[in-house]
């Protein structure tokens, strides 16, 4: 189940959500304004001819940090990594669900391709996946609201949440941008 505003309150309140900082007047229904930060990553096609995602890439990526004065454009077919400005941290039994705002997706801009599942145990900020699908640039200023996050109660707690030592979390307690760590392999693949 989804969980209500009024849940949401109270799951803050007792410590179980974090989102830090927070503003009551982001609390929506049935989710959470999150705003954008002022990092980002940016692909640098000149320097690599393609991406490898099972070897580690120097370079790959240029971080950028952008300013109310100063803010980011993302073009037309571009992408780019941004981060919420808020620090998410759940517990072992709920799930976060990250979705864009529908006032910024009717101008092009999507948040996430794939990347929109928080997992129970998750604690950091959130990396965005932003693609601009418009035919105009879009200008991103850091603190604008940028998506939101909702919550689903788990039939019981996770044995293993996000951040345990088996599961091989990369991007536990991330505080920017992070580029993909898919390089860095699990110890013990899993059984074919």
């Amino acid at each position: 189940m989804i969980l209500s505003d009024r849940t949401i309150k109270l799951e803050l309140a007792r410590g179980r959500i974090v989102v830090d900082p927070i503003d009551p007047d982001d609390i929506q229904p049935s989710s959470i304004d999150l705003h954008l930060g002022e990092n980002f990553q940016v692909f640098r096609s000149s320097r690599l001819p393609f991406i490898d995602p099972d070897r580690e890439q120097p370079g790959l990526t240029e971080r950028v940090v952008a300013s109310v004065a100063e803010p980011f454009v993302l073009h037309p077919d571009e992408f780019a990594l941004g981060t919420t400005v808020e620090r998410i941290a759940l517990p072992d039994d709920l799930v976060g669900r990250l979705e864009g705002k529908s006032s910024l997706g009717r101008l092009g801009l999507l948040i996430h391709s794939t990347a929109g599942y928080v997992d129970p145990g998750w604690d950091g900020k959130l990396t965005l996946e932003l693609s601009n699908v418009a035919n105009l640039p879009i200008v991103l200023t850091p603190g604008m609201r940028i998506g939101q996050i909702s919550f689903s109660q788990m039939t019981t707690s996770v044995d293993r949440p996000y951040g345990h030592p088996d599961l091989g979390s990369k991007y536990q307690g991330q505080t920017e941008a992070t580029p993909s760590r898919m390089y860095m392999k699990r110890l013990t693949p899993p059984p074919l």
